[in-house]
């Protein structure tokens, strides 16, 4: 949107715009009064976290997050097992300039990277194919790795609460490489750690709703759904419709499935796939919703158009 992009350019940077309330709680509102959404989703970012235990993050334009990358047991072990408050208050100050300011009608969701994900950032320093950097380290220093995720879970779980505190009504957990683990290790570093974040923010706020993302997790997905405790999951676009709508929105709500990129192409195509989208949830608790983020140079007016088809405007 044109007045993102004003916001964006005005900050400077991605971070100093994470951490300025006022801009943060602006761009966070520009779809809402844009679109009309049902709900808002904060605008910060997963790597938050690292950067608020000490570890250096920054963005580079058009090539993503950098870090200063955890290669061995002892960059791991240097690693805070606390957040520095004073970094992430500003984010829970947004929290509660958007509440303040949203329609009571629209839900307001915090989030977090996942574990799992936000490990592989910070071993890699950056985003790679296929997480091979956290893969090979966690079975080279399993005890090291597995101790950093616990340090995850228990600071994912503080910050979730403290977004909760400031005024979210719900909380999605983004766990976006999940499908890069094969089976055990999908059990040990993605459906454990969630779990254990879902029991620890419930701990705190039994009220507390949240959306799992174990994002190209496929059939793995009832599974993660069973043993986390999630409230609702969020399905990417390649998922199999037949088994999801049998096997997963049988058990819970589900939302997604739209491709961003038919969103960004537009016309019949997208007026198809939604009705594809529509046709394969409806009947079920659903969430219409994109299968990932929105791409950048996705026309306004095909968003227009995707939320008129989907209200049956």
């Amino acid at each position: 949107m044109p007045e993102y992009r004003a916001v964006r350019e005005k900050a400077g940077s991605f971070l100093n715009l994470c951490f300025n309330p006022e801009m943060a709680a602006e761009v966070t509102l520009q779809p809402i009064r844009r679109f009309g959404f049902d709900a808002a989703i904060l605008f910060s970012d997963i790597l938050v976290i690292p950067h608020a235990l000490g570890q250096t993050v920054r963005f580079v334009e058009g090539e993503g997050p950098r870090l200063d990358p955890l290669t061995n047991a002892e960059a791991l072990n240097a690693i805070g097992c606390r957040c520095d408050a004073s970094i992430l208050s500003p984010i829970f100050e947004t929290v509660r300039r958007v509440k303040a300011e949203l329609p009571k009608c629209v839900t307001l969701i915090g989030f977090c990277g996942a574990p799992w994900t936000v490990a592989t950032y910070m071993v890699a320093g950056r985003g790679t194919p296929d997480q091979a950097p956290a893969k090979n380290l966690a079975k080279a220093e399993p005890l090291a790795f597995g101790a950093l995720i616990d340090r995850l879970v228990d600071v994912s779980a503080d910050y979730l609460v403290a977004q909760l505190e400031a005024g979210a009504e719900c909380l999605q957990i983004f766990d976006t490489w999940a499908g890069s683990l094969p089976p055990d290790d999908f059990e040990r570093w993605c459906v454990k750690p969630t779990k254990r974040l879902v029991s620890k923010v419930r701990a705190a706020r039994p009220d507390a709703r949240l959306i799992g993302f174990p994002r190209g997790a496929g059939r793995s997905i009832p599974r993660y759904v069973d043993e986390t405790g999630v409230d609702g999951v969020s399905l990417e676009t390649a998922i199999d419709r037949q088994f999801a709508r049998e096997q997963i929105q049988s058990r819970l709500p589900v939302q997604g499935n739209l491709d961003p990129e038919v969103l960004r192409a537009g016309g019949e195509a997208l007026d198809r796939a939604i009705d594809e989208v529509l046709q394969a949830f409806s009947d079920g608790p659903f969430i219409f919703n994109l299968g990932h983020g929105i791409l950048p140079d996705t026309p306004v007016a095909n968003v227009e158009r995707m939320i008129a088809r989907v209200r049956g405007g």
